[in-house]
């Protein structure tokens, strides 16, 4: 059973010294990395309760309460070239202007989806590779979304974490066609856009990406 932070903090750093609290913070962070890899794995079957993906949101908590703990204790918490990554795509969240994803494969095509942001409404566009496979896609529930609410969704996905590349390859996989997929981000303050791309291959949590992209996993 999942603990609170607080709860976390009383039973593991209260106490202790920055040094100690340092050690825990790369434990954390270790664990954060474990749970993903074993997500990400093509092999993943949930069979624990909670599952990785709630305990992953629960180390999060864990880590920042932390860093907080750090800082209380007298030291100084130096964030890693990651970290530093993840917090400046953070930064430039509220600057997104347009996010387009597509997925699909040679023999069924590409399915490419186009978030355009403008004032507080978002409008889609939404087109198929095979002109000859009519969209069967209905009212997309993003539509009711509005700005705020979308971005919301897209800070919880921690995309600034994510690699840049995702290859089927990392796991033993020489498949060449299978799906195929990319995120683009475009932001309107000048800031370069961000480029992800996957080939049978997916961050851990790529499905809820979908989700909030209103696109079935």
């Amino acid at each position: 059973m999942m603990i609170s932070p607080e709860t976390y903090y009383e039973e593991n750093l209260k106490g202790k010294t920055a040094t100690q609290i340092l050690f825990a913070i790369r434990g954390l962070k270790q664990e954060i990395s474990r749970l993903k890899n074993n997500i990400e794995n093509p092999n993943y079957l949930c069979r624990m309760h909670p599952s990785e993906d709630v305990r992953l949101w629960c180390t999060r908590m864990y880590l920042e309460r932390a860093k907080q703990a750090l800082v209380e204790a007298g030291g100084t918490y130096v964030p890693s070239k990651a970290e530093l990554k993840a917090e400046e795509f953070n930064a430039n969240i509220p600057f997104i202007s347009k996010v387009e994803f597509s997925i699909g494969g040679f023999f069924d095509g590409f399915e490419t989806r186009t978030y355009t942001i403008e004032g507080d409404n978002i409008y889609i566009d939404d087109e198929h590779s095979l002109i000859f496979k009519p969209s069967d896609l209905g009212d997309v529930e993003i539509e009711k979304m509005n700005k705020d609410s979308f971005l919301e969704g897209l800070a919880d996905l921690h995309i600034g974490e994510w690699c840049s590349n995702y290859d089927s390859s990392r796991w033993g996989d020489t498949v060449l066609d299978g799906t195929q997929w990319h995120l683009y981000i475009y932001y309107s303050n000048g800031r370069r856009p961000v480029k992800i791309e996957g080939s049978n291959d997916y961050p851990y949590n790529f499905d809820k990406l979908q989700e909030l992209l209103g696109i079935d996993p």
